[in-house]
């Protein structure tokens, strides 16, 4: 099962990888879906595996018998690949989400080091030479390449104009995945919800303040971002706790999974103005945090990425879990980093001792360095 938002080369991966020997299926074209939903088992023998089903959750009424026809032959893995533009397991109409007969792996758009053409190098803290192999952006091509995001399409084709690309994929975006989820009426309502949460974008999430500056049920604005984690549109970012179980109380944070659409969500179309802006910190950050996400969950591997805040308001961007140690990472705007920038990532390794990390402070300039013990600056470049 293959899932991620809609237009980040599913698709054509499996078509690629798979298309001589699958034969191939697409759920989204309305008279396959109501055939499939009509009479699912008729279908299933009319569409024997091995079979690609395309945008499986536009007839999940096929999920059940796929599960049977799993049970019936264990002995033949990999018979049905299924892809999806929104996460089953947060569905609320799917009651089969074929939980332990299906590997489920995400694709999310293009990472930097997949734009690069190298997405096998490691991240800086899983290999001493991985941030050193890379050349760097330069500051004016980091800021072009963030309010671009990336999304194949857009990757593939430099010429393309981008601002008209978000549009018309935020609108197709309503159209299709908002409205198959939810009977949401007021779709402007719904899309003046994305851009007040892209102003919000690396903040501490109070949907109780968004509810009420729109006009909204507090329950209803809970079921939007519920909308938006289902469609990969959204990443929900928990604090660290040592303690389990009040990681999932307090209060995350949000950001959007490609930069590309939180620019275009925020009204910025120059780099200049992006880099500048209010919203300069918070699409950086996106752009770390997305880097950082994306490595794992390409390698089929599953991110725990936190943020740390202390009551006295100490704060660290990132903190994420590889090989037992907490990996501390601050994100800064300026691309002249100082020993200062470093002073939370110093806090975090005395509160957590042998269990912290060595840090990194990233950064949009091309400067690597020392900011003394125990953190390195880090640009963008070479996460």
């Amino acid at each position: 099962m293959l899932t991620g938002p809609r237009q980040s080369g599913k698709t054509t991966l499996l078509r690629r990888l798979f298309g001589q020997r699958y034969r191939y299926v697409s759920l989204e074209l309305p008279d396959v879906r109501g055939a499939a939903r009509e009479d699912p088992r008729s279908f299933l023998e009319t569409h024997p595996p091995p079979v690609m089903l395309d945008e499986v959750q536009f007839a999940a009424e096929l999920l059940p018998y796929i599960k049977e026809w799993i049970d019936a032959r264990r002995d033949k893995p990999g018979q049905y690949l299924l892809t999806g533009s929104q996460n089953l397991l947060l569905m609320e109409r799917v009651t089969e989400s074929l939980a332990g007969r299906a590997a489920i792996l995400r694709l999310l758009p293009l990472s930097r080091r997949e734009v690069e053409g190298r997405p096998e190098l490691p991240l800086p803290w899983e290999s001493s030479d991985a941030a050193r192999a890379q050349p760097l952006l330069a500051y004016q091509e980091l800021w072009k390449a963030l309010l671009r995001g990336g999304y194949p399409e857009l990757a593939a084709d430099p010429d393309r104009d981008a601002h008209l690309w978000h549009a018309s994929y935020i609108q197709t975006y309503l159209e299709r995945d908002v409205r198959s989820l939810r009977q949401i009426g007021d779709l402007s309502q719904f899309q003046l919800f994305l851009q007040a949460l892209a102003a919000r974008s690396a903040q501490l999430l109070n949907l109780s303040e968004i509810a009420r500056d729109l006009g909204l049920a507090v329950n209803t604005a809970k079921a939007w971002l519920s909308v938006l984690e289902a469609t990969h549109q959204v990443i929900v970012l928990r604090p660290y706790f040592a303690n389990v179980g009040k990681r999932l109380v307090k209060r995350p944070k949000i950001y959007f999974t490609d930069t590309g659409t939180l620019c275009h969500l925020a009204g910025l179309r120059d780099p200049d103005h992006a880099a500048a802006g209010p919203m300069g910190g918070a699409i950086l950050e996106t752009a770390v945090l997305s880097e950082i996400v994306k490595a794992h969950l390409h390698q089929g591997r599953e991110p725990r990425i936190y943020f740390w805040r202390t009551a006295p308001g100490a704060e660290v961007d990132f903190i994420v879990e590889a090989g037992g140690r907490l990996v501390p990472i601050e994100v800064k705007l300026s691309a002249t980093p100082r020993p200062a920038m470093a002073s939370a990532i110093r806090g975090f390794q005395e509160d957590f001792g042998d269990k912290a990390a060595p840090g990194y402070v990233v950064h949009p300039g091309d400067v690597m360095l020392p900011l003394g013990p125990g953190a390195t600056a880090l640009p963008f470049g070479a996460l």
